[in-house]
């Protein structure tokens, strides 16, 4: 039933770009919230921390933490692309130096065998923002997150076994941003894009 895996490969309208995903500093992240937890934790309930991480990063910040891209799951809003990385029979270099594949019950762990990942891709901002997450869901069940918290969330519809794009935009709608203030973050995220692609070197 956890196993649903998205494509990465979607076309996002210029009102839709978001940033270039930065797998390191995702990594990073994730890592930060499993070592709060002691390290390890049932990937859907961290998958649902990064969420709301961004989340309120974008409502403060106007921009996410993770730079991942956002989707409706029946389990409630996920970052999509880390939802990848987890459910990957194949992990990725990075992603798979420090976290484990999904145990059988449905839980991940940092890697004993690896040393431990730094944060320097997080402002202290940001850093201060995963415990500050943590600290508020943290400790909740990850049913109880869900069906009381994440299931409530405007932004989310439920995609009865599939899976629905969730914009920032409808983010941001949801939050109580007003429309100038959203055209204002989408212009500021939109730059920020075109500058990572230019500054990006060719592959």
């Amino acid at each position: 039933m956890f196993l649903h895996r998205l494509s990465t490969n979607g076309c996002y309208s210029l009102v839709d770009m978001q940033l270039r995903f930065d797998e390191v500093k995702a990594t990073q992240i994730a890592c930060m919230f499993l070592r709060l937890r002691g390290g390890r934790m049932h990937y859907i309930k961290l998958i649902k921390l990064l969420y709301l991480l961004d989340r309120e990063a974008l409502d403060r910040w106007g921009i996410p933490v993770t730079t991942d891209h956002f989707a409706s799951m029946d389990h409630g809003p996920i970052v999509s692309r880390i939802f990848n990385l987890i459910t990957d029979d194949k992990p990725t270099p990075v992603w798979g130096k420090y976290v484990s594949a999904p145990l059988g019950d449905h839980e991940i762990e940092l890697r004993k065998d690896s040393v431990p990942i730094s944060t320097d891709r997080l402002s202290v901002a940001e850093e201060n923002l995963v415990r500050e997450i943590f600290e508020q869901f943290g400790h909740r069940n990850r049913w109880d997150l869900i069906n009381n918290h994440m299931h409530k969330l405007p932004e989310w519809r439920d995609p009865e076994g599939s899976s629905i794009p969730i914009h920032i935009r409808q983010v941001l709608m949801a939050l109580g941003h007003n429309r100038d203030d959203i055209a204002a973050i989408l212009r500021e995220l939109r730059t920020e894009t075109v500058s990572q692609q230019i500054l990006s070197p060719a592959i």
